[in-house]
């Protein structure tokens, strides 16, 4: 008897989704419908990620909770709600491995958009205006990438390709890591050295209870002055008054900001239009077929499942990411 399968979206489907529904009896909700289509099902795909529907909908008897639940995105914050971690039999995965070299390649423009001041030079063009000026380069200059998972490891390499020096802060400290050089731990005196030395310091951690705010106005403090934050992770890893508070006095030189702690970002907020500040929508990840890539890695692990086979991506619930990639787990 094949799977019953719910497949949350926001009006656009997968790519493959004849594929899928061949696999399994498929439904499509709403967040609005999610409620009525949830229990009993024995899979939910989450194709729209980002939403508080799950918990809200989630069942509260344990018996109709879906035995698996894969997030299309590799943030699983949203998911990380009591009913679904604590429950033993709720497997849940994510895509981890979609966004990877996007976002690298993103923030290596974002960089390069803040030495070179691009937004300047376009409402320059914008106003008709001649203004020749100098630049900064970004070889020789030094980025701490916050975050040692597939995204920061992606974004390091590209870093040290361009001529940038490179280091890291993760859970634990080590002085030979093929990709950071040094990774600094996150609760650790070594991290606030690193912090004043870091002409760009980038967020890629994913967001847990033990990640959250974690810059704040002492990490903000603590940067060095006229360094830049680029933010890609997710926008609860920041303080944003404490960080507007930063960029208002002109200690930090600006931010390159693709996450927000409320999004979309409300139109009020001063980030808007704060000097040396440029916002994007949450689209670092958002490239040429990465729909169909998201589509082709939950189809695999449906095949998985149908087959007998582990699953790929299995986050660990308590810590909130995939601890080692070639963890599987029998569904």
């Amino acid at each position: 008897m094949a799977d019953r399968l719910v497949v949350l979206h926001q009006g656009t489907l997968p790519p493959n989704a004849e594929h899928i529904e061949a696999l399994a009896d498929t439904v499509y909700a709403t967040e609005e419908e999610l409620p009525l289509l949830l229990p009993g099902a024995d899979i939910l795909l989450c194709w729209h990620s980002i939403t508080p529907a799950v918990a809200a909908s989630w069942p509260k008897d344990p018996a109709l909770a879906p035995s698996w639940v894969h997030v299309a995105a590799a943030g699983v914050d949203s998911l990380l709600f009591p009913a679904l971690v604590d429950h033993p039999d709720v497997v849940l995965t994510n895509s981890r491995g979609v966004y990877d070299r996007a976002i690298a390649e993103y923030v290596l423009g974002l960089i390069l958009a803040l030495a070179k001041d691009f937004p300047g030079s376009w409402e320059h063009q914008r106003r008709r205006e001649w203004r020749p000026r100098d630049s900064e380069r970004i070889g020789g200059r030094t980025a701490l990438v916050w975050g040692t998972g597939p995204i920061g490891r992606a974004v390091a390499r590209m870093l040290r390709a361009v001529g940038m020096r490179v280091c890291g802060a993760g859970r634990t400290a080590r002085a030979d890591d093929p990709d950071f050089g040094t990774v600094h731990e996150g609760a650790g005196t070594s991290l606030r050295t690193a912090l004043a030395d870091a002409d760009y310091v980038i967020l890629a951690a994913p967001l847990t209870p033990a990640t959250r705010c974690m810059v704040d106005a002492s990490v903000l403090a603590a940067m060095k002055p006229g360094a830049r934050l680029v933010n890609v992770g997710r926008g609860g890893l920041v303080d944003e008054e404490a960080l507007v508070k930063h960029l208002a006095d002109g200690r930090l030189a600006g931010a390159a900001l693709d996450v927000f702690a409320q999004e979309p970002l409300p139109a009020g907020s001063r980030l808007w239009d704060m000097p040396g500040v440029i916002v994007s929508p949450h689209t670092a990840g958002e490239v040429t077929g990465w729909r169909a890539q998201l589509a082709d890695l939950f189809l695999e692990n449906l095949r998985r499942r149908a087959e007998g086979r582990p699953l790929r991506n299995v986050v660990d619930k308590e810590k909130g990411y995939v601890r080692d990639p070639t963890a599987m787990e029998p569904c």
